[in-house]
């Protein structure tokens, strides 16, 4: 490995702490890691970009997936995801998440998470799309996100953990022999620490969630610009999978200016019976599928376009009027309350949807253990590619997966202190600015956006992916072409770092989408309909190179190349 040597244009650090460990994100994945490294006696330092409850943890509806029911097996659990991840599963990553997924749920709930539970004392479980038995703990009805958010940030501040909140992640810091050394990064605001800084540490581990603000309609919050991925890119790793973007079926459609977060109509409103109908009231995924409206993302996802583009409609809608007042306010209380603020009534009315960008089933490349291929990088949540989703998710997996593989890079690090592997590493310094990454203006984001929904969204080609491409590169040679004719670049802060992120993300995205030239899971090329798992069951890896240019290239099979040479 080989760093690139690029960075982000931005004042030198102008201040540092150090630690054994720095934890970047606080959803499920980042918090649990934190928890775990601090109980095994780590020195541990959390950097978040907002509050520590604002991630994507928080917003998930539906749920947690693990074979917690009577007559469950991690072997069937195995079987839906591998099927759901279309033949790009890496069999040993999911059978890690199925096995150790129980008891790690378990231990959540041990740690303050509580999950709705029936009037005997169980878990009430429910089913969602993809899933032949009802496998998903949920809380507060359609609160599981905020649940678990609000569990682990009451266990993280009880154990006082140093955190720093406000804190954008800007680069990887290395040593002289490229192993990590920390990040630097800028804090928003006034406080202990204010401007760019630095934690000094020789294990990072990046939790930094998904990178929907790519797009113009997404589920995501508006801080999951892609820092984590652009930051690995930047700092030499391979990222894997970035073409397996899931859009999810049911968003509530708010009409077609909406840009920005939109709200989730959680997969579980399908799972306990609400049909997918067009304007005059046919269901249209029966006979698509044998699960109908619960069958894979991807199919359902597919399945809502294709009936759009044959109506000439903007939206569908989900209707689950038979529900009644009573089940929606005991199970559904939070998107019920999104629909009544948008002036939609799920009681008697069919609620619009669309499917708007949701989640990154690849990322950062990693190993069973969460190393990246950077010594001393981890990645894990919606930030890394396990191998665990393949070309689409299964639902209600990611939390699960967060879970088990912050848990075992927690473990793993640990090991390396045990073996007195993890020294502290001398940070190189950091390059003047003048060599580093040109940075975009704050209004590059929503073109990008713009670009990537047109060229890149649900339904893609040769064509509309080589003018995505071409408009892309054209941005990057604007904000290149202004600082080598002037010297001058946009202005460093956070809208600029996050404009240069998108379009970090979205150029290897792009590169990514057009070299798979097949339909797989949640790619949807409309020129190449069909499945080739002779040529294309294969993963995709990009990587930065010093030049700026990206290499791009397939994996020999369908699992994924060890992330360090020595264990070929």
């Amino acid at each position: 490995m080989t760093s690139t040597g690029i960075r982000l244009h931005a004042p030198a650090p102008g201040w540092a702490i150090s630690a054994d460990v720095v934890v970047v994100g606080s959803g499920v994945a980042g918090l649990t890691a934190a928890l775990r490294c601090e109980a095994a006696g780590l020195a541990t330092v959390v950097v978040t970009k907002a509050r520590l409850d604002d991630g994507s943890t928080r917003w998930a509806q539906g749920g947690i997936a693990a074979a917690l029911g009577e007559g469950d097996t991690p072997e069937q659990h195995l079987d839906d995801t591998l099927v759901a991840g279309a033949g790009l599963c890496d069999e040993e990553a999911v059978r890690i998440l199925v096995t150790e997924g129980p008891d790690a749920v378990r231990r959540l709930i041990e740690t303050g998470a509580h999950f709705d539970e029936s009037s005997e004392g169980e878990l009430e479980l429910t089913r969602e799309g993809g899933h032949h038995r009802r496998r998903i703990a949920h809380a507060g009805g359609d609160a599981t996100g905020a649940e678990i958010s609000r569990a682990l940030v009451e266990a993280v501040r009880a154990r006082g953990l140093r955190t720093v909140e406000n804190a954008l992640v800007l680069d990887l810091l290395t040593d002289a022999e490229g192993r990590t050394a920390g990040v630097t990064l800028h804090v928003m605001g006034e406080g202990q620490h204010d401007g760019v800084g630095a934690v000094h540490a020789p294990a990072v581990v990046l939790a930094t969630g998904g990178m929907g603000q790519v797009f113009s309609a997404t589920t995501n919050p508006s801080v999951s610009t892609g820092d984590g991925v652009a930051l690995a890119l930047r700092a030499g790793a391979e990222v894997s999978d970035l073409e397996f973007v899931q859009f999810h079926p049911t968003v509530l459609f708010l009409g077609p200016e909406a840009e920005g977060q939109q709200p989730l109509v959680s997969e579980a409103v399908r799972g306990e019976g609400a049909h997918l109908v067009d304007a005059d009231g046919v269901r249209f995924m029966v006979g698509q599928h044998e699960l109908a409206e619960l069958a894979p993302r991807d199919i359902v996802a597919k399945g809502i376009t294709r009936r759009m583009l044959e109506q000439g409609a903007e939206h569908m809608f989900l209707d689950a009027r038979h529900f009644g007042a009573e089940m929606w306010e005991h199970r559904f209380p939070t998107i019920l309350a999104a629909c009544r603020a948008h002036g939609i009534d799920p009681v008697t009315a069919p609620i619009p949807v669309a499917p708007a960008a949701h989640y990154a089933s690849g990322g950062v490349r990693t190993d069973p253990r969460g190393r990246t291929t950077v010594p001393g990088l981890y990645a894990c949540g919606e930030v890394a590619c396990t191998g665990v989703h393949g070309a689409n998710r299964l639902a209600s997996n990611s939390l699960l997966e967060g879970l088990v593989y912050a848990e075992r890079i927690a473990a793993d690090i640990a090991g390396a202190r045990a073996a007195s592997a993890l020294p502290a590493r001398v940070p190189q310094p950091v390059p003047h600015a003048e060599t580093g990454h040109p940075l975009l203006a704050p209004e590059a984001r929503f073109a990008i956006q713009r670009i990537m929904t047109e060229g890149a969204g649900v339904i893609r080609s040769e064509a509309s992916l080589t003018e995505a491409a071409e408009r892309i590169e054209r941005l990057r040679a604007e904000a290149r072409d202004a600082l080598l004719e002037n010297g001058k670049t946009a202005e460093p802060g956070v809208d600029t770092w996050e404009a240069t992120n998108l379009l970090c993300v979205a150029r290897a995205l792009v590169a990514a989408a057009r070299l798979r030239q097949e339909t797989r899971g949640c790619h949807w090329r409309e020129d190449r309909p069909d499945r080739d798992d002779t040529a294309w069951r294969r993963h995709i890896v990009v990587r930065l190179n010093p030049d700026r240019t990206l290499a791009v290239h397939t994996t020999d099979t369908a699992d994924l190349p060890p992330t360090r040479p020595q264990e070929q």
